[in-house]
């Protein structure tokens, strides 16, 4: 790379000329003011252009594969939580490596990148599964993400990612929570007695915590004397391997009050795990375990919470829909959403209403026709 210089008014500036514009095609140059004397901005522009050219040679083999696994993904591992680090590592290697894995960074094109998003969102080959469009949304923000990194090191002149065509957010179907009818979780819950997870089945139909949170649960967490479960910590799994996490947001980290039913299932449990415990030599302080001294995968009460549902002949809904029926009932029931919100660990009352909006409808019918006996009463009858 060039460097000259150039004047404005009185003032010298250091001109470095750093190539083309990826997207545009445009000349690139920087501009770096050197004062009033003509000595120092040539003095200026010398060395600049020299370090842009120890750069230049040092990146313009990089590959972009080779910056995303060995510059980009290892520096991620300190500010992300290990189970969206492993997200992020599965979809390069799954999805951007086999495609843009051997383009030079360089030279990565928004061609490439809406390329890659069309091959993903609409594959040729009839083998190959299209993923769904907030998945690719997902890898594009990876994409972005690191090439903006790359820009900021210098690595690269522009984020081409930042011009390329991929889904849009507000395009993307949300999820629709499924909750089950006060009579369908009743139903689950007497299908449920019997297996060793029914304890951990009902805590979560009781206090609608995550999967994560309810078996992250060690019995310091649990006063059973106060009627209290705190929520410390979740265990997720990340590959198949087991791994303690801090919550999933600020909020996460909560007491929920435990009703009276709750809290005998809980002493009942204790009191087995206990017994178990002393015959079989293998302690632990998780709450759920399998019996053989390990808590309890995530995947094992999922496929169990499937099986029960099926063989009861319920719909079939996610484990994770516990927790939107606990909250479900409850809103339907009249309790406050700032409550409801609390036990389940939202960031904000507002995230709750938006997630259960479709539950208030039929609220605010019974809030009308309530205010109105109200006024009615008030004013007496005026016929």
């Amino acid at each position: 790379m060039k460097g000259y210089v150039a004047k404005k008014g009185s003032r010298y500036y250091a001109v470095v000329y750093e190539g083309l514009d990826p997207v545009t095609g445009k000349e690139v140059r920087k501009w770096h003011p050197a004062g009033t004397c003509r000595g120092d901005a040539e003095t200026l522009a010398s060395r600049l252009a020299a370090e842009t050219n120890d750069g230049t040679d040092a990146t313009r083999s990089l590959t972009f594969g080779a910056y995303l696994t060995q510059q980009w993904l290892p520096g991620k591992a300190n500010t992300l939580a290990k189970s969206t680090w492993h997200g992020y590592r599965r979809k390069i290697e799954r999805h951007v490596l086999p495609t843009l894995g051997a383009v030079p960074i360089r030279r990565l094109k928004v061609t490439h990148l809406e390329a890659l998003y069309e091959s993903k969102l609409r594959p040729t080959d009839a083998d190959t599964k299209a993923l769904a469009p907030k998945t690719v949304l997902e890898i594009h923000l990876i994409i972005r993400g690191s090439l903006d990194h790359a820009e900021k090191r210098g690595i690269v002149s522009r984020n081409v990612a930042l011009v390329a065509h991929a889904p849009r957010l507000r395009s993307i179907p949300k999820h629709e929570a499924q909750a089950w009818t006060a009579q369908q979780l009743t139903a689950f819950l007497r299908a449920a007695v019997g297996h060793r997870l029914f304890p951990a089945f009902w805590l979560a139909a009781n206090t609608g915590m995550r999967r994560s949170e309810l078996l992250g649960l060690k019995w310091g967490d649990i006063d059973l004397h106060k009627n209290t479960v705190s929520i410390n910590r979740g265990l997720v799994a990340i590959g198949y391997e087991l791994h303690e996490s801090r919550g999933k947001t600020a909020n996460s980290r909560r007491s929920i009050d435990l009703d009276p039913p709750t809290i005998e299932v809980l002493e009942a449990w204790r009191h087995w795990t206990r017994l178990e415990q002393t015959v079989t030599g293998k302690s632990n302080d998780y709450v759920f375990t399998p019996g053989n001294g390990q808590p309890v995968h995530p995947n094992s009460i999922s496929q169990a919470f499937e099986r029960i549902s099926r063989n009861a002949g319920l719909p079939v809904i996610r484990f994770h829909d516990l927790r939107h029926t606990h909250a479900t009932l409850l809103i339907k029931e009249g309790v406050p959403v700032k409550v409801v919100s609390e036990r389940l660990g939202h960031a904000t009352t507002a995230f709750t209403i938006e997630t259960y909006q479709h539950v208030l409808p039929g609220m605010q019918a019974d809030a009308a026709s309530l205010f109105g006996q109200l006024i009615g009463s008030s004013t007496g009858d005026t016929r």
